[in-house]
């Protein structure tokens, strides 16, 4: 099923095993432009740019997922069962449900936990709220932010539908319940595919905003100023 409804390459073989996948097409438009040489546009449909190159001899490729769970479910699983992908890793954003989280500190998913029916949606005999990543993935990550010198935070990633709650002091309760130290939109759906597949998922994210402190980046600086996380990411592909 080459190419598929939502990617346009032809030809696997320009997809590497490992995949870097921000949410946003033109964070995947400046880690190319910015860290690969050799680059080469491999998708534009939909406008979710795709591009596969080069980093320190390690052909690796980047490509946006869009927003939420049902997106990057369907880029991953695309991936994983039609272009023989091996590896994906989340480099987003993420807001945070802790006082001591700080704009720009970077935080490596030890799991992530989500009210999303999208697992049991996929996979009827699957009733899972929590999902964690893959734990050799992962752990290249760590790796990769010590042998740089760049300090990670870990822990559990809240995996939201919703984008504007009713309630704005609600991330205080799931906090409490669920131990979730930040939120996102993607991994639960990223981390459910890589385990259907039998393939690798890790998600590493830099805090965009505080819901304590109210402190908040702007677009263009989750667009271009997230360059740590990009480092220590591009640094572990294999």
């Amino acid at each position: 099923m080459i190419p598929t409804p939502h990617i346009g390459l032809t030809d696997k073989s320009k997809m590497a095993k490992t995949v870097l996948m921000p949410g946003d097409p033109l964070r995947a438009k400046y880690i190319a432009e910015t860290y690969l040489t050799d680059t080469v546009l491999i998708n534009s449909v939909r406008n979710m740019l795709g591009y596969t190159g080069v980093y320190n001899g390690k052909k690796v490729t980047v490509f946006g997922s869009g927003m939420g769970l049902p997106s990057v479910g369907i880029y991953s699983y695309e991936m994983y069962n039609f272009y023989d992908v091996e590896n994906i890793i989340r480099v987003g954003s993420a807001g945070a449900y802790v006082p001591e989280l700080k704009l720009r500190d970077v935080v490596i998913a030890t799991d992530a936990w989500s009210e999303s029916t999208f697992i049991s949606t996929q996979n009827p005999s699957c009733n899972n709220s929590i999902v964690e990543p893959s734990e050799t993935l992962s752990q290249r990550l760590v790796s990769s932010a010590e042998q740089l010198g760049i300090p990670t935070k870990r822990g559990r990633i809240h995996s939201t539908d919703v984008f504007y709650p009713s309630d704005p002091e609600g991330f205080k309760y799931i906090h409490d319940n669920w131990k979730c130290v930040a939120v996102e939109m993607d991994s639960v759906a990223l981390f459910h595919n890589a385990k259907m597949a039998g393939k690798n998922a890790a998600t590493i994210c830099t805090i965009s905003d505080n819901f304590w402190t109210h402190e908040r980046a702007s677009s263009e600086e989750r667009t271009t100023s997230f360059n740590e996380m990009i480092k220590i990411a591009l640094n572990s592909v294999e």
